[in-house]
């Protein structure tokens, strides 16, 4: 008979245990590193640093928390047609793209919305 062990995999992130004090204090200090070596016209920094700042975790909890919690269109599938609006989802998303570095962004998805007036006015919605 095969028992059943509990395994905690450590590459699995829970949402609920993220401290987004740390993961913004991150953030905004590579973003300040980033203005800095712009401001100095250190090229070669500034692209470091970008590259730094797309392949970090917080980063990527940040994006990920802007997108399927804080935005108001949360609710609104994009162009793969994915919502989704529960911190295990979200949790999945992050272990995702943490996998996969989007060099190559889908771009948004244009959509037209009636004005009062009769008219029409562009909307343009994200993927996930």
């Amino acid at each position: 008979m095969a028992s059943v062990v509990n395994v905690i995999n450590k590459n699995e992130t829970s949402w609920h245990s993220v401290d987004w004090q740390k993961t913004n204090r991150l953030v905004k200090n590579l973003r300040r590193r980033i203005f800095k070596a712009t401001c100095n016209e250190n090229w070669k920094t500034v692209r470091n640093l970008q590259r730094l700042l797309m392949k970090s975790y917080s980063n990527i909890l940040l994006a990920v928390r802007r997108c399927t919690q804080l935005n108001q269109g949360k609710k609104t599938p994009g162009v793969d047609g994915l919502v989704i609006l529960n911190p295990e989802g979200r949790g999945l998303l992050v272990d995702s793209l943490k996998k996969f570095i989007p060099w190559k962004p889908i771009p948004a998805k244009r959509v037209y919305i009636p004005k009062s007036n009769g008219k029409k006015r562009p909307l343009g919605i994200p993927t996930v």
